[in-house]
């Protein structure tokens, strides 16, 4: 079976299921693991060759393709046609982060052959879980994936475990965008909830929505969790003093009044309807339950503002 992945958490769970020798084509945004990097490219973005834009430029453009009735993203019908793949896989959720199954169907119809198109649509935790096992299904491994669902599912439930006696359930606001400001939907809410505390403004399973400075300060977190769509800690750091100094809310904020405002990295962890979701979730446990949950994080997965800020104050 030849395979081609248009979504990067797509790619993810088939590595995860083992089929990678059988992935003939990837996005730019496939990057994990790293060997997905060395898979043939069949989507760009339009917004892949401009390098440091704002936040508020990436929103502009975004609304300005679609106001135009155009895609954000660029099919290579030709290498996608060579490829000549068995299974492609797709989505249908939001066609700002990902290729939308239309278009990839208005491709298929140039191609030699009639590819399978599988088209992934979660927008809850538990549905993340479905769609590797419908991967599974759909690819001859539905053994593994039930096993490597069974292995997730385990790992959540550690998580409730360890918070079942657990009375404190602090306000959790996490924010998808900077400048608009927007309130981070789908599965995050669900992930906050499991992570112990009480997601603000948004609900599981609903869309991110553009919203208010005010309406964030009138929901008064006690977290914040800075999460911009498709960013990692050092992507965000690039737009976040632009925020911190020309937002008048800032400072009003509960949650940076007692230090609790973090950077943690979206892309890895919850911007994508992969199984990583689950290491987002015991990320955000470990800042929410620090004396619950004391094992470091990974990497430069998460950052607290207020310490980030004083360290290049002190430093200078």
């Amino acid at each position: 079976m030849r395979i081609c992945s248009l979504l990067p958490s797509s790619t993810e769970i088939i590595f995860a299921l083992g089929l990678e020798e059988n992935l003939v084509g990837v996005t730019h945004e496939c990057d994990y693991p790293p060997e997905a990097r060395r898979k043939t490219v069949v989507v760009n973005s339009i917004l892949s060759e401009k390098e440091n834009l704002s936040s508020a430029r990436i929103d502009e453009l975004v609304s300005r393709s679609r106001a135009e009735g155009k895609s954000v993203y660029l099919i290579d019908s030709e290498r996608l046609s060579k490829m000549k793949p068995d299974l492609i896989i797709t989505q249908g959720l939001c066609d700002v982060c990902a290729v939308s199954e239309n278009e990839v169907t208005e491709v298929c119809e140039v191609l030699g052959n009639s590819p399978e198109i599988l088209s992934l649509e979660p927008t809850t935790v538990g549905e993340i879980m479905d769609s590797i096992l419908l991967l599974g299904e759909a690819t001859g491994t539905k053994e593994k994936a039930s096993q490597f669902v069974e292995g997730l599912r385990k790992r959540i439930e550690a998580v409730e475990k360890k918070l079942s006696g657990e009375r404190y359930r602090p306000g959790v606001f996490c924010l998808e965008w900077l400048d608009p400001p927007y309130a981070a939907g789908h599965w995050v809410p669900e992930m906050v909830k499991t992570a112990g505390g009480e997601p603000l403004i948004s609900k599981a399973g609903e869309p991110s929505f553009k919203i208010t400075w005010d309406e964030i300060l009138e929901s008064s977190p006690d977290y914040l969790i800075i999460m911009p769509c498709g960013f990692d800690v050092e992507k965000t750091l690039d737009g976040i003093e632009e925020v911190t100094s020309e937002v008048s809310q800032w400072n009003a904020l509960r949650a940076v009044k007692k230090g609790h405002c973090y950077i943690v990295d979206a892309n890895s962890y919850f911007s994508r309807s992969s199984p990583r979701v689950v290491d987002g979730i015991e990320l955000l446990a470990g800042v929410i339950h620090s004396d619950i949950f004391t094992q470091r994080p990974k990497g430069n997965s998460v950052l607290n503002v207020k310490n980030h800020f004083y360290l290049q104050t002190f430093l200078g």
